[in-house]
């Protein structure tokens, strides 16, 4: 879990820099730079030999929904929606997490579900304050690809890894990462007004960020999470990222925030956590 406690922690830095770069750079474009550059970082650790080509193939494809379809979606259906809108959206990916993984063991684990709806809860305690009136159904429906892109990708890798443990994730996840790349790679040349792009030592810097420690190491160190905990509380950990991102703007960038809601939603989240592990031993340890 400490793995999963850290990335939430960087995505929470990270919500500010977002909302910062997207107003100036297209969506694709900042989707295919971030995976791009893991690319570039994972690409020398790469072993291929030994790998049959089905895994190999598996693993692109795994990127390609977990990591490209999910960031496409996101960042289109700010089209549609107001941030606030996609924010409250998000919050089914842990029930996303709990079903898939039950869908994939034929099983239901109703204590491990219950954890899940608890996460959903800690994570509204922070952005809900009203329901979502405004968004369109197309919004409606890409938040939610892009929830169900992301937890199917982290259901998915753990389960591919359960079943061989022998692998090395440094070894493979440049597989993940070029699946992801070429997801995205064609959308921005199709729709990328590249010379309007407005490099600005800033932006650069934020991109560079974002690309190397958001997506880079985060995603690497997510997945290699997920191995190592309960699928329930890979459910439980998908909100975390909420109230730490009103912790960060609160104590950081010195922002105003909710505190009774904040201390609610790290309470639940707590719970939550606490019951995903009470429900079962994690599934494998490497």
């Amino acid at each position: 879990m400490p793995f999963l406690l850290l990335v939430s922690l960087i995505w929470a830095f990270s919500f500010a820099l977002i909302k910062h770069l997207t107003k100036d750079f297209d969506g694709a474009f900042v989707s295919a730079a971030r995976l791009g550059l893991a690319l570039l970082v994972f690409l020398p650790f790469l072993r291929l030999r030994g790998l049959a080509p089905r895994t190999a193939l598996s693993l692109a494809g795994i990127g390609a929904v977990q990591f490209g379809l999910m960031y496409l979606a996101y960042n289109e259906s700010f089209r549609f929606l107001a941030s606030h809108e996609v924010a409250v959206l998000t919050l089914t990916t842990p029930i996303f997490v709990t079903l898939l993984a039950d869908a994939f063991d034929r099983t239901l684990r109703a204590r491990a579900l219950f954890a899940a709806l608890l996460a959903v809860l800690g994570g509204a305690a922070i952005v809900v304050r009203s329901l979502p009136t405004a968004g369109t159904f197309a919004g409606v429906a890409l938040v939610q690809l892009s929830n169900v892109a992301f937890a199917l990708g982290q259901v998915l890798y753990r389960r591919l890894r359960a079943r061989q443990p022998d692998l090395r994730d440094r070894d493979i996840f440049g597989l993940l990462y070029a699946g992801a790349f070429a997801v995205t790679l064609p959308v921005t040349l199709a729709r990328t007004n590249f010379a309007a792009l407005p490099f600005t030592p800033t932006n650069v810097g934020v991109l560079l960020y974002l690309g190397l420690a958001a997506s880079c190491l985060a995603f690497f160190l997510w997945n290699l999470g997920a191995t190592r905990v309960t699928a329930g509380t890979l459910a439980a950990m998908n909100n975390a990222k909420i109230p730490l991102a009103v912790a960060v703007s609160l104590l950081v960038f010195r922002e105003s925030a909710d505190l009774p809601r904040l201390a609610l939603s790290i309470a639940l989240m707590a719970l939550a956590v606490w019951l995903a592990e009470s429900a079962s031993k994690p599934v494998q340890k490497i």
